[in-house]
């Protein structure tokens, strides 16, 4: 298991590694969202263990993370943007909206998903086109 994150992420995660503070990626214990991961430092500014921030978090961090290396950055590009209906009074897709999402995310093929644009009330699919690891990104900062 390895920590990822997208490029908008990655400076966050470089400055808690500069700060000494390490990373901590936490798994999630609800049954009913078994992929999620939350990355918080792995200590506090006064040096102790981060504690779970979320009741589904599970108690102990999966894994400590104290270097660059260790941490992928996923460089993402839009693949697809539509117009999606709501649900109204409720604030979420449709069903006919939400199974248009699944099939543009599945045709876009390994690691694709979407965001919602609230401002246009479109679904963004979006993919990964490459990575790197944060060492290789800070690098490429500097220059």
């Amino acid at each position: 298991m390895k920590i990822e994150c997208t490029i908008e992420n990655a400076p966050k995660l470089a400055q808690w590694l500069n700060d000494g503070r390490g990373l901590a990626l936490w798994r999630c214990a609800d049954l009913g969202n078994p992929g999620k991961t939350w990355t918080t430092p792995a200590r506090n500014v006064d040096g102790t263990p981060t504690q779970p921030c979320h009741w589904s978090m599970e108690k102990q961090p999966a894994i400590i993370v104290e270097s660059a290396e260790e941490v992928t950055v996923f460089i993402d590009k839009e693949v697809k943007r539509f117009r999606v209906g709501l649900k109204r009074g409720y604030g979420y897709c449709t069903d006919a909206a939400s199974r248009r999402i699944k099939k543009a995310v599945a045709d876009a093929g390994d690691n694709a998903y979407y965001t919602f644009d609230y401002d246009t009330q479109e679904a963004v699919i979006m993919k990964p086109t490459s990575s790197m690891t944060l060492g290789s990104w800070l690098a490429g900062q500097k220059s």
